[in-house]
């Protein structure tokens, strides 16, 4: 038997990799987070990070765990609803960036929508920006986008980095601008890309804007340029641009969760969907 409360402890290390960012999100201590793993780890019999002063890894029987984890916490949270007589209702606008439309977010949704059939989700698919301007404007409930790397509100769902990306055969050549696609103002990773460009003193030109994740990826894939993208969101048919292109660091990118202030059971709604986005957080960083 596993305990639930260890296995959201590990889930919330495996997508943060960091005990301490671990212990904020879950408002616990990190000696506590740490005895949670162990625990875990002694139940198993096998270890799930590897772990030292500077940095928090899975082994593969940790990425294993990431699903049966997921899978025992959802069906627990079903099982509790069920029998505590709760039923949700109402309406639940969520919001969720253009980074997810080829991941298995859909997956999360729809058991989501099965446990819990009379909430009328309402999904947008937008910038992270646009996302969190509607969030303040109250009309979205609940968000799942990037922050900006000044930004602290939010719930940490996962930290990765940003890297180029492009055509297996692209080659860039260090005498011309780089090709750039692009999403349009005020895409995160746009601005990311062009303050490092411009911070290295490399000239640059935009090859294709879109605000069609789909769209900018074919354009990537026919091999018009380089765009900026999440390490573990990489779409098939791309692949990190090689050092010795020269391209500059992109720096780290984290994905959060926002809550809106409407209360009710529209929050009741919103934070059983956030509940589920945590527990299936594996599947957000996998392509469909």
């Amino acid at each position: 038997m596993y305990e639930t409360s260890q296995l959201r402890t590990f889930l919330a290390v495996a997508q943060t990799l960091s005990f301490t960012q671990a212990a904020r999100r879950l408002g616990l201590r990190q000696s506590t987070v740490s005895q949670h793993v162990r625990r875990l780890e002694d139940a198993t019999g096998r270890p799930l990070f590897t772990r030292d002063t500077h940095s928090v890894e899975l082994t593969e029987d940790g990425q294993a765990m990431l699903g049966f984890a997921g899978t025992i916490l959802q069906a627990h949270e079903r099982a509790a609803a069920f029998f505590a007589g709760t039923r949700l209702r109402g309406r639940l606008r969520f919001g969720a960036s253009e980074d997810f439309v080829l991941t298995r977010l859909p997956e999360i949704l729809e058991s989501f929508r099965r446990a819990h059939p009379e909430v009328d989700l309402e999904l947008t698919v937008e910038l992270s920006g646009i996302l969190n301007a509607r969030l303040e404007a109250g009309r979205l409930d609940l968000i799942l986008a990037k922050r900006r790397g000044e930004e602290t509100q939010g719930e940490l769902v996962w930290q990765d980095a940003l890297i180029w990306i492009g055509a297996p055969r692209l080659r860039l050549d260090p005498d011309r601008p780089v090709p750039l696609i692009v999403f349009p103002p005020p895409g995160i990773t746009r601005a990311r890309a062009l303050e490092a460009l411009e911070a290295q003193g490399r000239p640059w030109r935009i090859a294709c804007t879109s605000s069609s994740l789909s769209a900018n990826v074919a354009a990537a894939r026919a091999g018009l340029g380089v765009m900026a993208h999440t390490r573990g969101l990489v779409p098939p048919g791309l692949e990190p641009v090689p050092a010795r292109a020269g391209l500059p660091e992109l720096g780290g990118v984290d994905f959060v969760l926002r809550k809106g202030r409407r209360g009710g059971a529209t929050q009741e709604a919103a934070d059983a969907l956030a509940t589920a986005i945590l527990a299936g957080g594996d599947r957000l960083q996998r392509p469909r």
